[in-house]
């Protein structure tokens, strides 16, 4: 998670809230708090999702995750277009279905 969010926990998920942009964020399940919070454990993206995720969300997680990257919440070690590309990857074949 990026140095500079507050994550606040609420009972559907979190605020993520950065402190130098002052822009505030939903994470709106407990799941996705816990992926966040445990991204930087794991060598990939897909690792993570793998481990706390259902394998029928892991499409929803990845676009869920590719907007916290977009809005700064999130920093990966890895190349931030893994994220980007798993998400535009599972959204066409959501819409190829």
């Amino acid at each position: 998670m990026n140095a500079q969010i507050g994550l606040r926990p609420e009972p559907f998920g979190a605020l993520a809230y950065h402190f130098v942009t002052r822009r505030l964020v939903f994470l709106k399940s407990p799941d996705l708090v816990a992926l966040v919070e445990r991204l930087g454990d794991y060598s990939s993206v897909d690792a993570a999702i793998a481990e706390h995720i259902t394998e029928e969300k892991h499409g929803s997680y990845r676009t869920a995750l590719a907007s916290l990257h977009e809005a700064d919440v999130i920093t990966t070690e890895t190349d931030s277009a893994e994220i980007d590309s798993a998400a535009e990857t599972d959204s066409a074949e959501g819409h190829a279905a």
